[in-house]
């Protein structure tokens, strides 16, 4: 494992072997038929982060190979990228957001080999999914190449599988560890000298998240909530569990394909919900429970036809049932005591099953000509619909207008590369959306009438690199884009999120420079690099909290006219041939209000030019990895790894608001977490422990939502071939 890292840290430098140019060239091969997004060259460094230098665009890859032995699920392997912060709302299984450079939410999309994931189902969230899913992560820091077909204005991940197999392979890992978490996988298949190939993976999640917090209680006698004392309680109604299953048949390694493979996704997954957006409420009984089949199909070639034509495609069918329960006839403190509710229904009464309808198609065709052009055009289409059925009476009653959304995006880009030294790309992209769904006609909300409407919009960019001297790239790189609002945002989740079917598209400028410099002196490498951010978003989609009746809570959608983004993060890494490897990553993003009256009106804007509310806004992480190779027998490896990450404090509402009480507050944040990890027979069987959180820190990613304090797990797995 040290001589492959050491040659991976070799690959960052200009002065490469003509035998290391020529790997990853075969790399560069591989990746382009897996999607034509024009990456080729995947470097990795030591800590599974490492850069894909030639391309124009400011990415990352993260490396997760060195994860496979550790307990670390995908979420946590992207906590290695610079500028990216994941946030969760509580244990395994919660709602996670991604945050990267200042954006979050929906305006990060996520991939997998290409294929876009939205409306695919809470069970392979990335918070969900197990490291040894993946072969590598890509993350793309603003602007997106066009072969993804998004409509991202803040990124994108990109979870890239080994799509490269050869002989038969099975990967099987379990792991146990605090409030009853259990996790386990198995991955197994074959190709065939006739290239016939299978592949099958599952995984599953399961935990109690029986953890400790502290929270204000009710008192069911005056039915009080004293904000200003706070209880050390424990979590009773949050166990989760899901079970996913992915099967992959097909041929690869023909004249006619390079791959063409069906498959077929089944998951399912059970969700206890413990509170609302704000941990002062607590629920006793409410659940959700669902499950999803997906069948897709996958063509891929290189030079069809003729020589520097190549054609990727991908067709998937996603039926999703979810349903949310909320029937109980009573209410429940942090105490677990009891007391009766006027009318069922702890949030809101509640038995429904959203029943929705998701396809997706997206091909992309990229032409090489002449030694350096090359065009690629690449459509998305995406149709949802979404029905309720309603079980709280004898007859299933089902909503009699479908929530339906339609997507298209086409995207064409040409890129030039003269030389090695610099290469430039230009694209345009046209962004469709129709909408149709339900909106009330009355305040009592029991009449509706179905509305559509259809939204369209150009947008444009360009992106460029150059190797300044030995071991020193610069990339800068512009968009004009647009981001169309998403199923949760126009039709909620029949839940906790209320939808606005009217809400407009945001619109964004964004520009990002980025100089990186990377050099090895005999056995010692050193990496460092550094990020610029620039982004003005009109009609910014906030999500705000609103207060219900019966002092409930639900979250909302709106359009806020216009928000800035100005920020920078710098990473280092410096490695000692195969022993030692330290480094780490500094983000700070102001995400500011830019109106400077309120909106709709003349008066003066009182958050003008302050941070916009719970986002944290500067953060940091840092990790030191250790490597005894060889120890008690050769081949096997002792690994001893140390992390940790800070966050700044930030506030829950506008900053000149908030900051004047700390229960508007998320306090300054700084975890700890420790893993040794150690594999026998190359890693043919190993084993892990780990700590997270080892000082007990108290944690939140959202306002009041606390997470788990220390735990400790253990892993075991086996691999062979």
């Amino acid at each position: 494992m040290g001589n492959k890292v050491l040659i991976k840290l070799i690959l960052f430098t200009l002065t490469i072997s003509e035998s290391s140019t020529a790997q990853w060239r075969r790399k560069a091969a591989v990746a382009d038929t897996t999607r034509q997004v024009q990456l080729e060259e995947v470097v990795v460094n030591a800590t599974g982060v490492g850069r894909v230098k030639r391309s124009a665009f400011n990415t990352i890859a993260v490396d997760t190979r060195d994860m496979l032995n550790t307990t670390k699920i995908l979420s946590d392997a992207l906590a290695k990228a610079p500028g990216l912060k994941l946030r969760e709302s509580g244990g395994v299984g919660s709602d996670m957001t991604l945050m990267l450079d200042g954006v979050s939410g929906k305006r990060v999309k996520v991939f997998i080999d290409g294929v876009p994931q939205e409306g695919v189902g809470q069970s392979f969230g990335l918070n969900n999914i197990p490291v040894s899913f993946a072969n590598r992560i890509e993350v793309y820091k603003g602007v997106v190449p066009v072969g993804f077909g998004t409509d991202a204005i803040g990124g994108v991940i990109n979870v890239v599988t080994n799509r490269r197999r050869e002989g038969w392979f099975l990967d099987g890992s379990y792991s146990y560890g605090s409030f009853n978490t259990h996790r386990s996988s198995v991955n197994f298949g074959q190709t065939l000298g006739n290239g016939f190939t299978y592949e099958i993976t599952a995984f599953q999640n399961y935990s109690d998240n029986d953890y400790h917090v502290d929270s204000p209680v009710e008192d069911f006698e005056t039915g009080r909530i004293d904000r200003d004392k706070k209880l050390r309680v424990k979590r009773f109604n949050d166990t989760y569990h899901n079970e996913a299953v992915v099967g992959k048949i097909g041929i690869v390694n023909k004249a006619w394909a390079d791959r063409l493979l069906l498959g077929l996704t089944y998951s399912h997954m059970y969700k206890e919900i413990q509170t609302g957006v704000r941990q002062e409420i607590v629920y006793g009984e409410k659940h959700r429970h669902g499950h999803a089949l997906m069948p897709s199909l996958e063509y891929a070639k290189r030079n069809l036809l003729t020589r520097g034509l190549d054609v990727n495609m991908n067709i998937t069918y996603n039926r999703d049932e979810t349903t949310n329960v909320d029937t109980a006839s009573c209410k429940y403190n942090w105490l677990g005591e009891k007391a009766p509710l006027n009318s069922p229904g702890e949030q809101s009464r509640q038995y429904i099953s959203a029943i929705s309808n998701n396809w997706n198609g997206t091909a992309t065709v990229s032409y090489r000509f002449g030694r350096a052009h090359t065009l690629t055009f690449n459509h998305v289409l995406t149709n949802f619909s979404r029905r309720n059925k309603s079980m709280l009476t004898a007859e299933p009653v089902i909503d009699p207008i479908a929530k339906v959304t339609r997507k298209n995006i086409s995207g064409l880009g040409y890129r030039l590369m003269p030389a090695d030294r610099w290469n430039l790309s230009v694209f345009g992209k046209y962004y469709d959306q129709y909408v149709s769904g339900p909106v009330a006609t009355t305040e009592a909300m029991d009449d509706y009438v179905r509305h559509s409407r259809s939204i369209g919009f150009w947008g444009y960019g360009a992106a460029g690199t150059v190797f300044i001297i030995r071991g020193m790239q610069a990339k800068l790189s512009y968009e004009h884009a647009c981001r169309l609002p998403t199923i949760e945002e126009m039709f909620g989740d029949e839940d906790l999120e209320m939808g606005d079917i009217g809400i407009k598209p945001e619109k964004s400028d964004n520009v990002n420079f980025n100089l990186s410099y990377a050099r090895t002196f005999g056995q010692h490498s050193v990496y460092v690099e550094g990020g610029l951010v620039y982004r003005s978003t009109k009609d910014y989609i906030q999500r705000n909290i609103t207060s219900m009746s019966g002092g409930k809570y639900a979250a909302t959608y709106i359009n806020y006219g216009n928000v800035l983004t100005k920020g920078f993060n710098i990473s280092a890494r410096y490695s000692f041939d195969k022993w030692l490897s330290i480094g780490g990553n500094f983000t700070k993003m102001n995400v500011c209000d830019n109106m400077p009256t309120t909106m709709g009106t003349d008066t003066p804007n009182i958050n003008y030019k302050q941070r916009i509310a719970n986002l944290p806004y500067l953060f940091a992480d840092s990790d030191a990895n250790f490597y005894w190779h060889n120890l008690g027998k050769k081949g096997n490896v002792l690994t001893v790894t140390y992390d940790n990450r800070y966050v700044h404090s930030f506030t829950y509402y506008s900053s000149n608001i908030g900051s004047n009480k700390g229960d508007y507050i998320v306090p300054d944040q700084f975890s700890h977490n420790l893993t040794i990890a150690y594999s026998l027979c190359r890693g043919r069987y190993s084993f892990a422990i780990e700590c997270r959180n080892f000082t007990d820190e108290k944690l939140y990613d959202n306002f009041s939502l606390q997470k788990a304090g220390r735990a400790f797990y253990g892993k075991v797995r086996v691999h062979f071939n």
